[in-house]
């Protein structure tokens, strides 16, 4: 399947594609709202500048799609190829919306039953009850999201390919920092050493979205751990979390951790949750490649639920607090389908050109934070996995 770009919706091509995939699934169609930038994917495939009123655009199973717009807005659809509808007051827009969606009885919108899916929920409660009283049938449009707003381009993942790299070398060259300074008598701090990794990205070229997590052994047992001021200073004995990402421009982001020790071995306890950390990740990786060779559909919550299993086994279910992985597109956490069956139940489709995260992590207050996260492409032929090299073991970083 070819992947998309932005202001897919305003294309013949795209609409042609995205028509394919509605009859497909036996929808009368898909119904995006948008209002002041509420909805992304919206603006997105719509290729929308700035907005300040409601908008719909229907695109229909079959024929031409239609925007509903308000009558001050017509220069931010200028570009709009397709037929157009103007309304200015409230009755109107009602009656017009009416008229729009006649005949029609499911249309896929941004929506997620019960809220399930918070990145997928961008339909507000009223306007989704305004189109229930019309009798309309509303679906999520979660599988044609992940389709046609969240697949990569073969562009954006060679960029990933090439960040996914940099993001690896930094975070060694990070760790090797920590230690020069312990073994000189200066040891570095939280802060200066995450202001050291934006840096050192950015000067590759990882200018758009770029950021770190730098924590030592108790601070890591908070997983969005972020340091005030310097925060604490990384000494000889600390175990080291180092969290990192950045993207090339308008590109897909690299997003990884790794684990080091500011010493030359790992104390037992420490291993055996780096073990159980490790190997969670590792089956869902074996997961993933199991189900790509015998052609099996795989939802996003599954993945999560083998991860959890192992970690479960190793006696820290309780202490892996987070879903296995995020969804990562043109956003860091993007609008795919993430590996969650903890925080949510994402039972959407892993389509062929979506990327995410996947990142066990186990977490004891007052002692320890240990997370292990690479990434995934789910291409045509299974996962491809990034970085090229996968952390087996913790870094041992000094000498006794």
């Amino acid at each position: 399947m070819p992947p998309v770009s932005a202001g897919l919706l305003a294309s013949q091509a795209g609409v042609r594609r995205v028509q394919r995939a509605l009859q497909e699934l036996d929808l009368d169609g898909w119904l995006l709202y948008e209002f002041h930038g509420i909805n992304r994917i919206a603006v997105a495939l719509l290729g929308l500048g700035k907005t300040t009123r409601r908008s719909f655009v229907l695109i229909p199973e079959e024929g031409e799609p239609v925007a509903l717009i308000h009558a001050i807005e017509a220069t931010s659809w200028r570009h709009w190829p397709f037929a157009r509808r103007v309304y200015s007051g409230w009755r109107d827009m009602e009656a017009q919306l009416a008229e729009l969606v006649a005949g029609r009885k499911r249309l896929a919108m941004e929506i997620s039953p019960g809220g399930a899916v918070p990145n997928l929920d961008y339909v507000p409660a009223g306007m989704a009850s305004t189109l229930l009283d019309l009798g309309l049938e509303l679906a999520s449009s979660g599988d044609l999201v992940s389709r046609f707003h969240s697949a990569w381009t073969p562009a954006q993942l060679a960029d990933h390919k090439r960040a996914a790299e940099i993001v690896a070398g930094v975070a060694r060259r990070a760790f090797t920092q920590a230690a020069k300074a312990v073994e000189a008598g200066a040891p570095t701090t939280e802060g200066a050493l995450s202001d050291w990794i934006r840096a050192e990205l950015r000067g590759k070229g990882l200018v758009e979205q770029v950021d770190c997590i730098v924590a030592i052994g108790p601070r890591a047992a908070d997983p969005h751990y972020a340091p005030v001021g310097a925060g604490e200073t990384i000494t000889r004995g600390q175990l080291l979390l180092i969290d990192l990402w950045g993207a090339f421009p308008k590109s897909v982001a690299a997003d990884q951790t790794w684990m080091g020790m500011l010493g030359a071995s790992v104390d037992a306890r420490t291993q055996k949750v780096w073990e159980a950390v490790r190997d969670g990740r590792d089956a869902a990786l074996a997961f993933l490649r199991q189900r790509a060779s015998e052609g099996v559909d795989t939802r996003g919550y599954e993945v999560d639920d083998v991860a959890r299993a192992l970690i479960s086994e190793r006696g820290f279910g309780d202490r892996f607090v987070h879903r296995t992985g995020h969804s990562i597109d043109t956003e860091l956490h993007g609008s795919g389908p993430n590996l969650d069956n903890l925080e949510t139940r994402d039972d959407r489709l892993l389509v062929p050109g979506v990327g995410f995260s996947v990142e066990p992590g186990i977490y004891l207050p007052g002692e320890l934070g240990i997370r292990a996260e690479v990434n995934v492409y789910w291409g045509a032929d299974g996962p491809e996995v990034t970085p090229a090299e996968v952390q087996r073991e913790i870094f041992l970083l000094l000498e006794e």
